[in-house]
């Protein structure tokens, strides 16, 4: 460490891996030691205790998990090392077998700081209760104190757990049972972000449209919110089976809350959407992505797809294909299928009931698919060339030509560069939402523009 402290006040810092909910999960944490007098440290700052919030959604979110906790044992040697989060609550063996990692949290010790204090240790500190007797959904949020300056964007968790139970999904493993934060609580948070100068609030959880909490669901906490005096409220991915007509509506009838969902696919046929235990066919997701696309000026939809899955055939991928190409999707984010051990899938590969896809095929099928993925996306893109867009700036970036820009997303989540030099004032405009006008779409597909005075 190159820094040492100014005074006598203990320091926390924390590394995320992994989703929006973990990062609002990780600052509900933090929130708590502010509240009893620690700083958060910045990076290269002395810490008295580290926290890792990891990942497991694939094998490669694990691996990462790992890396993370090494190298934080690496850069604070002196440091109580506490690691949580899902890849924690599935395989703190393999976790403890690092040497240096102090205390290891489940999803439902994570909360508690008292475990975050003491010494550093000898025998790794284990408190883990088992995902299944998980019982409610702890309210998180992004930080309320210690606020970035150019952050304008919070988290608000309204959901945890999932009962879905696809086959290839550890996280209900991780998390269990879906449940919810009572709405009343939703709201309080949701005003108290408002109050701290948040000006977007983008709801996370698991499953967030399974939202329910005795005669509320998801329309109905959002017409609750609705009325919170925020300039923005996003939905995050909502499952394809919970995009009702009610939904749309609601979304299409209101100000803040923004045209833009993440409508996750995974399989583009319907034998594959069956294997794998999702609740919808091919023709459901086309009829509901198309509803939200008519009933919701300019909704931008982006979608998840995963190639690869066991036993898919070149017929499965062709019908992917074709649905894909066919929708007018904002964008793709293509994942290969990865075996969770204790999953439904990974029971079946090691029973030879499904067959992996060969590497190479695997390899070959998602070229395929980031090829499609970028040009679905230059072509949402191009549609805005020429229009006029209200962005909520975040930050203040330079180009590679030493160009001054501000960069921020649109209503429907379009990634915008302004030049500064269009707008004298410029300096001043983040954290505030400015018309500006689109002249094209950059070579990193991120829109160009310029402001409108």
């Amino acid at each position: 460490m190159t820094t040492t402290k100014s005074d006598n006040r203990k320091r926390v810092f924390a590394v995320t891996l992994g989703c929006k909910l973990n990062y609002a999960e990780t600052s509900s944490i933090l929130q708590q030691f502010i509240d009893q007098g620690w700083e958060v440290a910045s990076k290269g700052e002395p810490a008295d205790v580290v926290l890792v919030h990891t990942c497991t959604v694939t094998a490669q979110a694990g691996q990462k998990s790992r890396q993370a906790i090494r190298r934080m044992i690496r850069a604070y040697p002196e440091s109580r090392i506490v690691v949580t989060g899902c890849y924690a609550q599935l395989d703190p063996d393999i976790i403890g077998d690092i040497e240096g990692v102090d205390v290891i949290l489940g999803t439902g010790e994570k909360y508690n700081i008292a475990y975050y204090h003491g010494q550093k240790n000898t025998v790794v500190e284990r408190y883990i209760t088992p995902a299944e007797e998980l019982d409610r959904a702890v309210p998180a949020h992004s930080l309320l104190s210690h606020r970035q300056q150019s952050r304008t964007r919070a988290f608000l968790k309204i959901q945890d757990g999932c009962d879905y139970g696809c086959a290839y999904c550890a996280i209900p493993l991780a998390r269990g049972r879906s449940r919810s934060v009572p709405p009343s609580t939703v709201f309080d948070n949701a005003q108290r972000l408002a109050a701290a100068g948040y000006r977007e609030i983008v709801l996370t959880g698991v499953n967030i449209a399974d939202y329910r909490y005795g005669d509320d669901n998801i329309v109905t906490l959002l017409r609750r919110l609705d009325s919170v005096d925020v300039l923005r409220i996003r939905i995050s991915s909502i499952e394809p089976d919970r995009l009702t007509r009610e939904l749309i509506n609601t979304v299409a009838s209101s100000q803040r809350i923004m045209p833009h969902f993440h409508l996750p696919l995974q399989g583009g046929s319907d034998a594959i959407l069956r294997a794998m235990g999702r609740r919808y066919t091919i023709e459901t997701y086309r009829e509901r992505f198309m509803a939200a696309i008519k009933c919701i000026p300019d909704c931008a939809i982006g979608a998840d797809i995963m190639t690869g899955y066991p036993g898919e055939t070149e017929e499965d991928f062709r019908s992917s294909v074709r649905l894909v190409e066919d929708l007018p999707m904002a964008y793709l984010h293509i994942f290969t299928c990865s075996l969770r051990p204790g999953t439904a899938l990974w029971r079946q590969v090691q029973r030879g009931l499904r067959t992996p896809v060969p590497h190479d095929v695997l390899q070959h099928r998602s070229r395929i698919l980031h090829d499609i993925g970028e040009k679905k996306k230059r072509a949402f893109l191009g549609q805005y060339t020429g229009r006029d867009l209200d962005v909520l700036f975040e930050e203040r970036t330079q180009t590679q030509e030493g160009r001054e820009v501000l960069a921020g997303y649109s209503r429907n989540y379009l990634r915008v560069r302004a030049d500064a030099s269009s707008r004298p004032d410029s300096g001043e405009l983040t954290g505030t939402e400015q018309r500006v006008h689109v002249t094209g779409t950059g070579a990193d597909l991120e829109l160009d523009a310029i402001f409108v005075t």
